[in-house]
């Protein structure tokens, strides 16, 4: 008989932001295969007879490439067990999650997604950075800066406004920040980075698009990190009184424009 497999959202890594679907999930797993930025440490409470594989990246920790994982998912449910596939964040968040479920699919394995907290908008939060906010912004854009983004795609989000996130950037924060200048973004525009979001060391070092990168050296900022860029960062950073401030100038945008 065959099983099935469940990708689950592990959320920004805390156990306690873990969804109901996702913990009675993780207590019907006969195997688990977790990333590293997935709440593992509670599986041992949420998935107690599951046997556990860690598939994931990290430094002295050769990870298992993602068409082995999708194989390993396939072979356990064919042999009849219930596959847990815990992933950080949300599965279809720059997660791989599409490949997972298409993998399945094609080896007739039942699967089901249950969504997770996206650290794209849950870390900024944890900074108390809103990725949205009347008279400063009424959009966001979710980018990878897993790989170099092209002169077209930073010409656009350059010019689309509102706030921009960028997961796995801090390698990428120099091109990016470059580019945006590049493509006319005011050399003013707050930028935050949001180091290992909602664990007891999480730090946040903000600069503007001129300066960040800067920064960033001097503070050692590693990945995991979350990186926002918009007006939003100055609620946070500035506290009521910049945020009053902010609102003011966006009031007079708005009677200029009208």
């Amino acid at each position: 008989m065959t099983g099935r497999v469940t990708l689950v959202g592990g959320g920004p890594g805390r156990s306690d932001l873990l969804t109901v679907a996702a913990v009675r999930a993780l207590g019907a797993a006969d195997v688990v295969l977790y990333d590293r930025l997935a709440p593992y440490e509670a599986l041992a409470e949420f998935a107690p007879a599951a046997e556990l594989v860690d598939v994931g990246k990290r430094p002295g920790h050769h990870a298992i490439p993602q068409d082995e994982i999708e194989a390993l998912l396939v072979e356990h449910a064919l042999a009849g067990r219930q596959v847990v596939r815990l992933k950080g964040g949300d599965p279809y968040v720059l997660g791989r999650g599409g490949e997972e479920v298409l993998a399945c699919h094609l080896a007739g394995v039942p699967v089901e997604v249950i969504p997770g907290v996206t650290s794209a908008v849950s870390v900024p939060g944890a900074a108390g950075i809103p990725l949205t906010h009347r008279g400063l912004s009424h959009l966001f854009t979710v980018v990878s800066g897993h790989a170099p983004l092209t002169a077209s795609e930073l010409e656009h989000l350059a010019g689309l406004g509102g706030t921009i996130v960028v997961l796995m950037g801090v390698n990428s924060l120099p091109s990016i920040t470059a580019g945006l200048a590049r493509f006319g973004m005011s050399p003013e525009m707050p930028v935050a980075i949001v180091e290992r979001g909602f664990r007891s060391d999480q730090r946040t070092t903000v600069g503007n698009l001129t300066d960040i990168v800067v920064a960033a050296g001097r503070a050692g900022v590693t990945s995991p990190a979350v990186v926002v860029v918009g007006e939003v960062v100055r609620l946070a950073h500035d506290g009521d009184a910049g945020a009053a401030e902010l609102m003011e100038r966006a009031a007079g945008f708005a009677a200029v424009a009208s």
